[in-house]
Formats: C-alpha cells, structure tokens, sequence
C-alpha cells in the first residue's frame, strides 16, 4: 500500500519546475505552462480543432468503446476484476506478469522511476527539447537534469554520443537516462543503431527509460522498439501509452516494461490510480490491430499532406515519425499561439530554445483543413521574395 507521503510526494511533483538547458538545477522553468482545457467553456471546447496535445483525434475503437461501456457496471466496486489487463500487456510483448507496472498513463510511470532511481540530488541525462515532464518531475527529490541539447545541423536529432559522453562524465551522480522515441515535440526516430549504442555504452548500474508513446505511428525502417533490451535482462525501462493510438488520453492508462529488479524497486513509488472501465479499454486495445493499422495510416496520409503544403509554400517543416510534426513560422511562437486560439484551433506551445517552431498535432482532415486556411491567413507563403 502507498504512504500518504507518497502521494504527497506525487503531487509536489505535479507543481514543480522544470530544469533548462545544460546543467542546472532542474528546479528552473523554461516555459509556462499551457492553460488546461479543463477551464475552456464545454460549448466552446467542443468547437475548437484541437491540435496541441498529440490525442488521437478519431477516437477510440469501437471495441474499446464496448469493452469500457460493459465494465462500468464495477464503477461502484474497489476490489472488482480488472480484466486481466497486467496478463494481456505481459502476453502482448512476451514478457512475464512480473515485467510489468501500470500507471495512469505513462507520465504516471516517468514519475515513479524518477522518484526510485533520483534520491536526493541524483542527476537524470537527458535530451533538450523533449517531453520535458520527466524533468518537472525530478525536481520532487532536488534532482538536476543534465539537458544534451539536439543536434540542429542534423534536423535536431538526439545526440546520443554527447549524452553518452555526459553519463560517462558524471557516472557516479547520475541515476536516470532518459530518451523519447520518437521525439517529443521534434517527431523524429532516434535510429536503432543509436539506441543500441546508449545502451552498450551507459553502465549498467543506472537504469535507462526509452518513452515509446508514439511508436505506433512509426513505419521508418531505421526505428526498432525497445522491449528486446528488456528480453536480454539489460537495465532499461519502457514505457507505453493507451493516450496516443488507442485514444484514451482521457481515461488514464500507461504502463512500463523492465526487468523484474527494477520493477520491484519501483513499486512501492506506484500510485494505481487508474479506473475500472479503462483497464478493459486496453485490453480490447491490444486486440484491435485493424483500428491500429487505419489510424496509423490516416495519420500518415493526412501528416503528409499538411506537411507538403507547408513546404510548398515555402516553409520549413521537419520530417515526423509521430502523429505531429514541427513547422518553423519565423516568429516567436508564444504570441502565434494565442492568434491561432482566437480563430478556434488550439497549436503547441513554445519548446525553448526552438522558439520560432510551432508544434502541430495531426487532426482529421477537416481540422487539418481548417488549420491550413488559418495558417494561410496568419502566416502567408514563407518564400522569400
């Protein structure tokens, strides 16, 4: 059972800062946050295109929909079966029950491997930008991010070698390594042959998370998932989603894979707040490779689409593997953002130092429409006269 401090814990962490750039107390924002969509009027959220938070914008499968409507005959239950979902997730990627660890979404799962693996003053090594909540929450044991800036000659990839480089450094400080792949907000794969290079090079000693919340999207040859690393006993922590593919960022579920070592260590940090209706979602969701396979290949199409516009027009877009992609406007995005607001379609913050990149989740094709027509009219052609 979880100790109040626990939860207290959990949520000091939820209200801390974030770490910047280099090395530095991860205690210091780089950027305010987004305004929640929970304070947006029902009637006005709903007219909104909502592009900002990588969701799913089809919603969830049908399947999923049933499996969510027939458990919530439990709503009212604490000790109710929970469908099996941690044996369906164990049998989905041929690992042990024992291998695994939920979380209401994966971010729940970040946060318990930074409260286990960074006690007092430990360092996580990570890239910058990335989905950056991995940072705020390190901040809940006054850890200190080592932020590995991208590489921006080589599109703003992860530059696996520094970040290899800065762990060697520090070895004896360090408690976490962390990557996202794909990126966030960037959308680009970290190749295999880079991720296999992290992993060879980083002492065994200190576990390394590898986020694959967009893995579903990927169809790049050079990306391979991570779950083999854990197959082979090595000390890394995967993390997946249902908030992406499945659509069910709504509902709150995610998981980890890892060595059973690591996941007992974990454990005690794990909150298990998750819903009765949303664990059956997910086991329908591991079954539905049919909805998996359309939406992916809607994502791409339409993604694709947007992105070739973009170019023709003259902007700069870089190539994504996710279900968003990074489009540079050649303005501080801060005050683009609040423009596109007012004309009903919610964009991506700011992801400094990448000031002047907008961040675009892929919508349907008529939001992606009605995006195109208000970027038109807000930024016109990006060729140079």
């Amino acid at each position: 059972m979880n100790s109040p401090v626990s939860r207290r814990r959990f949520l000091a962490g939820l209200a801390a800062a974030l770490g910047g750039a280099g090395t530095r107390p991860a205690l210091e924002l780089s950027a305010a946050p987004q305004r929640a969509d929970t304070e947006r009027p029902v009637n006005t959220y709903d007219t909104l295109a909502k592009l900002a938070s990588n969701e799913n914008p089809h919603g969830p499968s049908e399947a999923v929909k049933k499996a969510m409507s027939e458990a919530a005959k439990y709503a009212n239950r604490y000790m109710y079966p929970d469908g099996g979902i941690v044996e369906a997730i164990a049998e989905y990627h041929g690992v042990g029950s024992e291998n695994v660890i939920l979380g209401a979404g994966s971010g729940e799962i970040l946060k318990v491997a930074d409260d286990t693996f960074l006690p007092e003053r430990r360092k996580i090594v990570g890239p910058s930008p990335t989905y950056e909540s991995v940072y705020l929450y390190a901040t809940n044991s006054n850890a200190e991010a080592f932020e590995v800036p991208l590489v921006q000659a080589r599109g703003y990839a992860v530059d696996i070698r520094k970040m290899i480089t800065v762990t060697l450094q520090n070895y004896r400080d360090v408690g976490l390594v962390y990557i996202c792949n794909p990126n966030n907000p960037t959308g680009k794969i970290i190749p295999r042959n880079d991720v296999r290079l992290l992993v060879d090079s980083i002492p065994d000693e200190i576990p390394i998370v590898i986020d694959e919340a967009y893995h579903h999207y990927v169809d790049n040859p050079q990306y391979e998932e991570s779950i083999r690393y854990v197959k082979e006993g090595r000390n890394v922590i995967v993390t997946r989603t249902f908030s992406k593919m499945a659509a069910l960022a709504g509902m709150r579920l995610g998981y980890g894979i890892a060595p059973k070592e690591l996941i007992d260590r974990m454990i005690p940090f794990a909150l298990y707040s998750i819903n009765a209706p949303v664990k059956y979602g997910g086991v329908a969701a591991l079954k539905d490779k049919a909805f998996e396979n359309r939406v992916r290949e809607l994502n791409k199409r339409i993604r694709d689409k947007v992105t070739k516009e973009l170019v023709e027009l003259g902007w700069e877009v870089l190539p994504s593997d996710a279900s968003f992609f990074m489009v540079n406007v050649r303005r501080d995005v801060d005050s683009l953002v609040e423009d596109f607001h007012q004309k009903g379609i919610l964009v991506g913050r700011k992801f400094p130092p990448m000031n002047e990149w907008l961040r675009v989740s892929v919508g349907t094709e008529v939001e992606m429409s009605r995006f195109m027509r208000v970027f038109k009219e807000l930024l016109g052609t990006g060729k140079k006269i």
